[in-house]
């Protein structure tokens, strides 16, 4: 979250929010004065954030039932996003990745967390990130791989060109 700068006051949104693990997180950190967006294309997932939302008491949240190709986020409404293993699932990422763009506040942060991989078992390759990002207008500000020790998950962070 410190790389995202995540701190209190400050507008995340979640895409492809699933249980809502990252969410909850963030709406602790950024405080009663932020807020998160829960974003996910399931009403399952939406309605199980809601509840949890409102079971632990974070008035924060705003949960938003996207599109596949669009995260629906007010305009100039983001400080930091987050795709938290979820980037592989994307159907077009690129125009996604494009949508997203209206959402983001001057100097907003996009981070990708995912498994290396070839799509086929639960990842993407680093490099196809990089590559569709950039078709989206995103340039690379920061690559981590202290995800975990196994080397396998990749932690990518773009801003808007």
């Amino acid at each position: 979250m410190d790389i995202l700068g995540i701190s209190p006051g400050r507008s995340v949104a979640d895409i492809g929010a699933g249980s809502g693990w990252f969410t909850v997180r963030a709406a602790r950190r950024v405080t009663e004065s932020g807020n998160v967006y829960a974003v996910d294309i399931n009403p399952e997932a939406i309605r199980y954030i809601e509840k949890r939302s409102e079971k632990e008491g974070l008035h924060n949240v705003r949960s938003i039932l996207s599109r596949s190709d669009d995260p629906l986020l007010p305009a100039s409404s983001v400080d930091a996003v987050l795709l938290l293993k979820t980037y592989h699932e994307v159907e077009k990422p690129v125009t996604l990745l494009r949508n997203l763009r209206a959402a983001l506040r001057p100097g907003a942060k996009v981070g990708v967390i995912d498994r290396d991989g070839n799509g086929e078992n639960h990842g993407v390759s680093p490099e196809v990130v990089l590559k569709e990002a950039s078709e989206a207008g995103y340039q690379q500000i920061g690559r981590y791989d202290f995800v975990k020790s196994d080397n396998v998950d990749y932690f990518l962070v773009f801003t808007a060109k």
